[in-house]
């Protein structure tokens, strides 16, 4: 038996103002998106904001249907529009944050697995990592330069597709 280490790098900051105009951006799309989510009953509204690279941003919120699961993630919802109207290109950025009714959110949101897993999916098919930018209403903000951070042997992975494509 043998055993390996992996490691990864997150960056983190302490607000939204150590930013660059890019990221902050990006960010405020994100924010924006949530204010339109439809939530009726979680009351938690997520916005996500997606770069191209063709310099487009895509936004997307989520999406709550009271025949559950029928909704969607924010991120999916963005990433899904913007493959849908621009299928040349790649996303290059994602920013997620979220607004909740009952409580202030101060740590950065992270997307779910099913969201992980197509945010992955797209970042094998665009070709270029695919950055995160995760924030919650207030606080720190955490990015990560691929989506190998938050999701490691993912489905989209070389690896696992050798097997499953049989």
């Amino acid at each position: 038996m043998s055993k390996e280490i992996y490691q990864f790098e997150i960056s983190t900051y302490k607000s939204e103002s150590e930013l660059d105009q890019s990221d902050r951006e990006l960010l405020t799309q994100a924010h924006e998106a949530a204010s339109h989510a439809y939530a009726p009953y979680s009351h938690f509204k997520v916005g996500a904001a997606v770069r191209l690279n063709n310099g487009v941003i895509v936004t997307g919120n989520n999406q709550e249907n009271a025949a559950y699961p029928s909704g969607l993630c924010a991120e999916r919802v963005a990433l899904f529009f913007a493959n849908s109207k621009y299928p040349e290109s790649a996303p290059v950025a994602l920013a997620i944050t979220a607004i909740s009714e009952k409580t202030p959110i101060s740590e950065p949101i992270t997307p779910c697995g099913s969201c992980r897993q197509v945010m992955a999916e797209y970042e094998k098919k665009g070709g270029k990592d695919l950055r995160v930018i995760m924030r919650g209403q207030e606080g720190p903000v955490l990015i990560t330069h691929s989506m190998k951070v938050l999701l490691p042997f993912s489905f989209a992975d070389d690896l696992l597709l050798k097997y499953i494509s049989k």
